[in-house]
């Protein structure tokens, strides 16, 4: 799926920076920038990134066209002749390094950092939030989802709730990522090649005189992927009774059919009743779907309550992230040209947690070599060494609490930033959804399951190396001893 157009996919305020930059004369210096979280997601244990290829389809097509320039030549703000010429030739040359998607994140770690002019830096901020933001969000919903209904089929039926077509589309991807087996938006399976499912709406029941007739055709129009809507009127009483009647209709054509959908009610009684009555008439191979309104708290309710539903239809809760729709992403600059060198930036705040980490940064994931499983994630300079010896010890420094710290040994060390672009070149072949999906599950299976679980998650280890966690609080001192009183 191609992105274009977009360059004026930004904020105002970037757009302004840029032109003062450039009336500056200080536009083509150096900058890095980091993009990261600060708070998970849902009360959850971790986060799932995504928006990567978005991100990339975004700077491959990244120009001003002519109908961006005539635009911005209207703005109050009067632009010289001169800098929209220069937008023109405008493209991105910078470097920018990115976790992987599908792998496993948590706050206050760089997911995506930019390296190059501060005009380019700046100019794309707002694009890779929004992409970066949204589609995180989902994969984090969806794999939360996943966490509580494991072996059963997950539908993603979100489109008619999402928050417009680029939502549901890229929502659906994000889904399909974490986990979700199939989609019912077309556009997203054309695009991305994910599976499509669908059965039909009650208004297929109401447009003809018996249920039992809809049901009938139906069947015959669709013989081999048969999903009965079974609520329309009486679940108990009619829509099931009618869907075994035509399941029976079915066998007599050589054919089963797939499954019966409940979409209202009692999900928990209804599931249980349907498919003591499908088994009573030896249709024990007809699946029950359910949907409305579902997520992982309705579901995991429902599972608790012994509801007999196989397959899980879940849109709007999901595709909204409804009890929580921002992922709060931000985007910092850590580092910046100060003459002939790259000196580390700070960003001091009254709230502790909103002190940015200074200078550009690497992220490791410390593996265990005993057990495989994964102890903390690293942050360090890119210059730092880590040891592969297995007796090196390295001390974990918490970003806000000096008194938590942990000293771990005979370990591997797994680089999570991976070079995307390089001098503004493509270095990285973004990988198949499929492969992503994998990386994805093989990242869950680094992690203990009191990390992943939905229930009070232990809260996993994101550490400062010490060289990091002494420039911090140095810069910090500093900034406290210019600014005394």
């Amino acid at each position: 799926m191609q992105t274009t157009g977009l360059a004026l996919h930004t904020d105002k305020y970037q757009i302004n920076m840029l032109y003062a930059h450039w009336m500056n004369g200080s536009h083509l210096r150096k900058a890095v920038f980091e993009a990261y979280f600060r708070k998970l997601p849902f009360g959850n244990g971790f986060a799932v990134f995504a928006g990567l290829e978005r991100i990339v389809n975004y700077l491959e097509n990244l120009h001003f066209t002519e109908e961006d320039l005539a635009y911005l030549a209207k703005q109050e703000e009067n632009y010289k002749p001169e800098f929209l010429r220069m937008l023109q030739e405008f493209r991105f040359q910078g470097n920018l390094l990115s976790m992987k998607e599908g792998a496993i994140v948590f706050p206050n770690e760089p997911l995506i950092r930019v390296e190059g002019t501060i005009m380019e830096a700046q100019l794309v901020e707002t694009a890779l939030l929004n992409f970066m933001n949204f589609q995180t969000l989902i994969a984090t919903k969806a794999s939360r989802i996943k966490q509580v209904a494991p072996n059963d089929v997950l539908l993603e039926f979100g489109t008619r709730r999402a928050q417009e077509a680029d939502a549901a589309i890229w929502g659906a991807r994000a889904a399909y990522i974490a986990g979700f087996d199939a989609t019912s938006n077309m556009l997203a399976g054309e695009y991305f090649g994910i599976p499509t499912k669908g059965t039909h709406a009650h208004s297929w029941v109401q447009g003809f005189e018996s249920e039992e007739e809809a049901f009938e055709l139906y069947a015959k129009a669709l013989p081999d992927q048969v999903t009965l809507l079974v609520d329309t009127y009486d679940t108990l009483k009619s829509g099931v009774p009618n869907a075994i009647k035509t399941a029976k209709w079915l066998e007599t054509q050589g054919k089963r059919m797939s499954s019966i959908r409940l979409d209202s009610g009692d999900l928990a009684y209804l599931s249980i009743q349907a498919r003591k009555m499908l088994d009573d008439a030896g249709l024990s191979y007809v699946k029950i779907v359910a949907s409305n309104d579902l997520d992982e708290h309705t579901i995991f309710n429902l599972k608790a309550q012994g509801a007999r539903i196989d397959i899980w239809g879940v849109g709007t809760q999901l595709i909204t992230a409804a009890d929580q729709p921002a992922l709060g992403g931000v985007y910092k600059l850590v580092e910046r040209q100060r003459g002939d060198e790259m000196v580390p930036t700070i960003k001091i705040s009254g709230n502790p947690e909103k002190i940015s980490t200074p200078g550009k940064k690497e992220v490791y994931r410390l593996i265990s070599r005993n057990d495989h499983r994964a102890l903390a994630d690293y942050i360090t300079y890119p210059a730092e060494v880590i040891s592969e010896d297995r007796n090196n010890k390295l001390r974990l420094k918490h970003l806000l609490n000096s008194t938590l710290q942990k000293t771990v040994k005979n370990f591997d060390a797994m680089r999570m930033l991976e070079p995307v672009y390089v001098d503004g070149k493509l270095v990285y072949e973004l990988p198949g959804l499929d492969e992503v999906r994998k990386y994805h599950q093989a990242q869950l299976s680094l992690f203990w399951p009191e990390y992943l679980r939905k229930l009070n998650p232990e809260i996993y280890r994101v550490s400062l190396s010490e060289e990091v966690w002494n420039k911090r609080q140095s810069m910090i001192e500093a900034y406290l001893e210019q600014h005394e009183e």
